[in-house]
Parts: C-alpha cells; structure tokens; sequence
C-alpha cells in the first residue's frame, strides 16, 4: 500500500469514528434532556399525590360519613312521625271535646 492509500483509509475511519461520535453526543444529549423531562413529571406526580391525599376524602371516610348523616335523618324522620302522632291526638281530643259539648 502506498502513503496516500494509507491515508485514505485512516481518513476513512476517523470520519467514519467522527460519524459514530457525534451521533452518539446527540442521544446522550437527547437522553440527559429526557431523563431532566421525566424528573420533572415524577415531582409534579408525587406533588400531586400529596394534593389528593390532603384535599379528598378516602372510600371509608366518605361511608363513614354518609352512614352517620342516614343515621342522623333517621332520627329526624323519627321525630317528624312522633311530632304527627302527637298533632293527630290533639286534633282528636279536639274533635272529641266539641261532640261531647255539643250533646
């Protein structure tokens, strides 16, 4: 082989080697941005987790709550059906007295 075949190939690989390199430079700079995107998403995620968990009320927490708000209107409808018990016993008495003042 003479010189400039030499060169040539030397030449050669090293562009071919420049090539590869600077492909190279260009994913790792891809990646490093990427992996600086995925950083930011897991701190908005685990910011949001904390939201969640410190504003909404968990499955157990909210039937706990319902059964104690059905029990509480079951009382009240209780009341409201003594309440009309009571009504319909005065108004009864009421009826009575006025047949009886009546005879």
């Amino acid at each position: 082989m003479t010189p400039e075949e030499i060169m040539k190939v030397v030449l050669f690989f090293l562009t071919v080697a420049g090539s590869g390199w600077a492909i190279w430079w260009r994913i790792e700079g891809k990646v490093a941005e990427n992996r600086k995107d995925i950083e930011k998403v897991a701190e908005t995620l685990a910011s949001h987790k904390l939201h969640v968990a410190e504003q909404y009320v968990s499955k157990a927490g909210l039937r706990e709550t319902t059964d104690q708000i059905m029990e509480a209107i079951s009382g009240v409808k209780a009341a409201v059906d003594n309440m009309t018990l009571r009504v319909d016993r005065i108004v009864e008495n009421q009826s009575n007295s006025r047949t009886q003042n009546r005879s």
